[in-house]
Parts: C-alpha cells; sequence; structure tokens
C-alpha cells in the first residue's frame, strides 16, 4: 500500500487491487479520522479529500497503512436486482463480435452477479465487475450523442446503468425503469462501491 499527495488537500492510496480497496474504504470510514471531507475509492485506489484547517496531511498519510481492514467492505450484502428490457440498440452487433446468438448474449449477461467497482464518468454511473468474459467488447467507435437513462450497456470488462441522459460510447444491451440517481435520496446515488446487483430479464414492449 503506496499513500501519495494529490494537491495540497488529498491523498491517493494505491492499494493495488479493487477488493483491498473497498475494504480501506471501510476502514476509514469507520474510523471516523478528524478532517478527512471525502473518501473515494477507484479500481486499485482510494482518494482521501481532507479539510486543510483540521488535518494534518503528513500524520494521516502515516496513519492510513496502519489501519486494520475489515475481512469485507462494509456494503450491505443485500442483492439489489435490476429489471431489464433486453431490447438494446447493439445486442445483435454484440451477439456478431462475439460469435453468440442474441438470446445467448442476454443469458450470459442475465447471469452473474455483479460488484459495484467503483463510481465515475458521471455522478451515480457505477462500473459493474463480473461480466462474463464472453462479453468482452470493445466501445463503439463512434459514442453516441445521447444515451437515454436507464441504458444497460457493457464495454471492456465492465457492465454498467447509465444514471442520466448523457453522450456515451458503450454497446446498449436494454434498458431499465429504476432510478440511479436522485437529488432528494441521501445519499443520491443508489449504486455504491461494493453493491451487488443482479439484472433480471422482462419481456421487451
Amino acid at each position: 500500500m503506496r499513500v501519495l499527495p494529490s494537491g495540497d488537500t488529498a491523498l491517493l492510496v494505491e492499494t493495488g487491487d479493487l477488493a483491498t480497496a473497498h475494504r480501506l474504504n471501510a476502514a476509514i470510514r469507520e474510523a471516523a479520522l478528524p478532517g478527512i471531507i471525502d473518501v473515494v475509492p477507484g479500481e486499485s485506489t482510494v482518494l482521501v479529500v481532507t479539510d486543510p484547517a483540521s488535518c494534518d496531511l503528513g500524520r494521516l498519510a502515516a496513519h492510513l497503512p496502519s489501519l486494520r481492514l475489515p475481512d469485507h467492505d462494509a456494503v450491505a450484502p443485500e442483492l439489489l436486482e435490476v429489471r431489464v428490457r433486453y431490447d438494446g440498440e447493439d445486442i445483435a452487433e454484440v451477439a456478431e463480435l462475439t460469435g453468440l446468438t442474441p438470446g445467448e448474449v442476454v443469458e450470459r449477461h442475465a447471469t452473474p452477479t455483479y460488484t459495484v467497482a467503483y463510481l465515475g464518468f458521471s455522478p451515480g454511473f457505477g462500473y459493474l465487475s463480473g461480466l462474463d468474459p464472453a462479453l468482452h467488447v470493445s466501445r463503439r467507435a463512434s459514442p453516441r450523442t445521447a444515451v437515454p437513462a436507464g441504458s444497460v450497456a457493457i464495454a471492456g470488462p465492465y457492465a454498467a446503468i447509465y444514471p442520466s441522459r448523457s453522450p456515451g460510447g458503450w454497446r446498449l444491451l436494454g434498458r431499465t425503469e429504476i432510478p440511479l440517481w436522485d437529488v432528494r435520496r441521501d445519499p443520491p446515488s443508489l449504486l455504491q462501491p461494493g453493491t451487488r446487483i443482479r439484472f433480471v430479464p422482462e419481456e421487451a414492449r
């Protein structure tokens, strides 16, 4: 584990892997250390943002590696089921790229249990690990200028759900009605690092 300065008010902890990043995120939040404003886990890092008026970065940097990590991250173990209409524009193309039938694409996408690796790109956008390797396809050569909110997509080793309408180059497999981002909710994002997800197919309309 390596702790690096990130600007004047933050530290970037390189953990080496996703599981350790999630466990360190949980440990920092559980410790409730003074002066920490936010903790942002990534794929193999954790960004710790502080209030310089009440936190000594040097002392915090020395303390973080000594934190006892929990056996698991602190996210509740409940499984979030996301109902999906698999009528996405790119299913046929994904089938062609992978050598599968469209039905097999849906089956392989809906079978795994996914884990939110980290959030990024836009508020509430979770990168979901656990995608079947047979579905690892590249992003589109030409991104769409607007992808509807609720679009269920894949790109590389990840699956995702677009929380809001935005540009995007991921391959679209379907859509869901579940609201991922709501400013009236605390926290606004339904997904958090460590959240477990299963996609449940429903009949296309």
